[in-house]
């Protein structure tokens, strides 16, 4: 029985590497707007700080209710995916295109993607705040739309290049450490800025320059795959005849998918909240000065990568269940230590440590799972729905964070209004003992509601029955050998 895309070529890991190029720049582009966007736009500004930068030129105070305008947006920005995200995973998994099902899109929205993505952090800056909003949500909605078309049909090839079981577990690790250093250089632009600052002739000119160069960067590694991974060179992809909405229900008819979507979706939101507020825990809840915060990103990230091998290794003999429940339980232990911390580099340094653990693991391994449900559905059904079932992830992922936005800058406003009554106060340490509790308290809330999404993900993912999906590739692989 065809698997819907059988390897015409021999697919081997440097061409996986090539693949992962492609996850370095969106996930740059994305972890620009998950760590810069709230902390440049919202707050207090203050000397010597990048925090609340921007926050002059749109709406602080919330809309309705405690919702501010970025919880909003963000919430209206999912309703869009849960239309758009089926759309282009349906449009990709039934393309003809002569380049593949996947890659023509990549190279057609690499650079608006780009572009949008800049835009954010320039347009939205004239007089006028009630112009300001409008372009603000206009921009998000065409980010969020960009990454969909690129991120659809690169997630699809996951399962498409991974032809094997270590294909998969390789292409996820890749893939990880791509996404971790895409992140990573996110985290440089008040780095960047600083150098550039001089010659920009202000600190505000500065970050929009870094920011256009982690753009460029960006659209250049997105193209890198688009161009020299010749997809129907390696994949021998069959159009999809089923309608899109035909399609997105036989997707989440599956018993198994949805288990694992419903933990993903808790799981995002979890790690959201800890990445959207990673620099205001450090340098509020910590008190840690800001130029030190990069110090612990790098840190993070190196235990990550020292693990990877170890996840890589351990994922065939333990299984991916078991290890991505470790991760869960691991990312809320990191979350609660968050919540109870005090102040001073060790705890930065102590949580830098721990977070590196389970982002090892859930970097890796979930995208196989996924690799795993969506070779078994082709297998059983003759039908290669890869781009549907990446898309459902994707869409989890950014309901997940889209609910992490709403109820960050939810529980933070209050935190907000009592540094903007402190205008004249240079740095949260240097605030009243009752007022820096005050500031702290709604911080170390959202660690705590992180720490309870985690431990109610993991209790959800152990109904996964991964044992039985394994099974059941190998008995039909043998089946078709015949």
């Amino acid at each position: 029985m065809s698997t819907g895309f059988t390897p015409k070529k021999n697919i081997t890991n440097g061409l996986l590497w090539i693949f992962a190029v492609g996850q370095f720049g969106w996930s740059l582009l994305s972890g620009v707007i998950s760590t810069w966007l709230v902390h440049l736009y919202t707050g207090i500004h203050a000397p010597g700080d990048t925090n609340g930068i921007f926050g002059q030129f749109i709406t602080q105070n919330p809309i309705f209710a405690s919702i501010t305008l970025f919880g909003l947006i963000t919430a209206v920005g999912r309703l869009f995916d849960a239309v758009t995200d089926p759309l282009v995973a349906s449009w990709s998994d039934r393309a003809t295109y002569k380049g593949g099902r996947r890659v023509p899109f990549m190279r057609a929205v690499a650079i608006p993607f780009a572009l949008v993505t800049a835009a954010v952090f320039i347009l939205p800056q004239t007089a006028s705040m009630a112009a300001n909003n409008v372009m603000m949500f206009v921009l998000l909605m065409l980010f969020y739309f960009t990454m969909t078309v690129y991120c659809t049909p690169y997630n699809a090839l996951i399962a498409e290049l991974g032809d094997t079981q270590e294909h998969r577990i390789n292409v996820s690790t890749y893939i990880s450490f791509t996404y971790i250093a895409g992140f990573s250089m996110a985290t440089l632009v008040p780095t960047l800025a600083g150098m550039l600052e001089g010659p920009a002739g202000s600190q505000e000119n500065a970050i929009r320059i870094a920011i256009g160069i982690m753009c460029v960067i960006a659209a250049v590694a997105m193209l890198i795959p688009a161009f020299l991974i010749h997809e129907r060179d390696y994949i021998e992809g069959k159009p999809v005849q089923s309608p899109v909405f035909s399609s997105l229900l036989k997707t989440y008819r599956n018993k198994q998918f949805r288990r694992f979507v419903y933990s993903d979706v808790i799981y995002f939101f979890a790690v959201t909240l800890f990445q959207t507020g990673l620099a205001d825990f450090e340098t509020r809840l910590m008190l840690i000065p800001s130029d030190n915060t990069f110090l612990l990103t790098v840190l993070m990230t190196v235990v990550s990568l020292c693990l990877y091998p170890v996840v890589n290794r351990l994922a065939p003999k333990l299984g991916k269940k078991r290890i991505i429940i470790v991760g869960f339980f691991a990312y809320a232990a990191v979350f609660l230590l968050t919540a109870l911390c005090g102040t001073g580099m060790v705890w930065g340094v102590i949580i830098a440590v721990c977070a590196g653990i389970p982002m090892a693991i859930l970097g890796i391994l979930p995208q196989a799972c996924v690799a795993d449900v969506s070779e078994l559905n082709t297998l059983e059904t003759g039908e290669d729905r890869s781009g549907m079932f990446f898309a459902a992830r994707t869409f989890a992922m950014k309901l997940g964070q889209a609910l992490s936005m709403v109820i960050y800058t939810s529980i933070t406003a209050a935190a907000v209004t009592v540094l903007a009554g402190q205008s004249n106060t240079d740095s949260v340490s240097s605030l009243a003992p009752e007022l820096l509790k005050q500031v702290q308290t709604p911080y170390r809330t959202t660690a705590a509601v992180a720490t309870v999404a985690c431990l109610i993900g993991a209790i959800i993912f152990l109904f996964y029955n991964e044992k039985e999906i394994m099974s059941k590739i190998r008995a039909l692989h043998k089946e078709g050998a015949k």
